[in-house]
């Protein structure tokens, strides 16, 4: 099966460069123009990953990715201009996964979609059933890694890849503190310019995700005040 990318941009120079990079790696490509049309598509149809251009006409890629994660954890892409770090920001604070500044190689955006799909579940929209292999469970939290699932007292919680690739990585490593900068390289696997809010916006999210669920499991992410975070496992 093939995977299949949305690609939402105003300027059609854009967006049939990063159709025909994409195509050409095998992907199959849907576009949008505006966000209207791309919320309409995100929310009825079922695409791999989603490239995101903040600035749109009507409603703009921060609303629509806001609106896409009530009901999604669809991969978001967003693409944003120069000097545009608060918009990255708020982006990452409703859920984004990963960004890139224009102007921009169309290869870059190729590898950050190979990238982003494979760290994505492997059924992104079908539950699996097969017994795993690859399990870290806790009182309260279970990390089934086969199938990138995470249940917290017995419900699953839904998290982006992103959330649960960090989610994964802390989990692994109980008890040890991990500073942002460590913690930007190990999971997000390339430079962010030294913007230490992206550590700390997906961990915001993480912790609201899972005490919704589990309080008990949200308080296993533990503030180290002046360092970074930690994996807590209470007795």
């Amino acid at each position: 099966m093939k995977h299949t990318i949305l690609i939402v941009d105003d300027e059609d120079r854009i967006r049939k460069l990063a159709k025909m990079y994409l195509e050409r790696e095998g992907f199959e490509t849907v576009e949008a123009s505006d966000g209207e049309a791309a919320l309409e598509l995100a929310l009825n149809q079922n695409f791999h990953c989603i490239l995101l251009d903040i600035m749109l006409p009507g409603m703009d890629g921060i609303e629509v990715c806001r609106r896409i994660r009530e009901e999604k954890t669809t991969p978001i892409i967003m693409l944003t201009a120069k000097g545009e770090e608060h918009n990255r920001v708020e982006g990452f604070e409703i859920g984004a996964d990963d960004y890139i500044v224009k102007p921009f190689s169309p290869r870059e955006v190729v590898l950050r979609v190979k990238a982003i799909l494979r760290r994505a579940q492997p059924t992104m929209y079908l539950k699996q059933d097969s017994h795993a292999k690859d399990l870290i469970v806790f009182d309260s939290l279970v990390i089934d890694n086969d199938a990138h699932r995470v249940m917290a007292e017995n419900q699953e919680v839904n998290l982006t890849p992103k959330e649960y690739e960090l989610l994964l990585f802390l989990a692994k490593s109980p008890d040890k503190v991990f500073d942002r900068e460590q913690l930007l390289k190990d999971v997000w696997h390339y430079e962010f310019y030294g913007d230490l809010r992206t550590v700390d916006t997906h961990v915001k999210r993480l912790r609201e995700k899972l005490n919704k669920v589990s309080p008990k499991a949200a308080d296993m992410i533990h503030t180290v005040w002046g360092v970074g975070y930690k994996f807590e496992v209470k007795e």
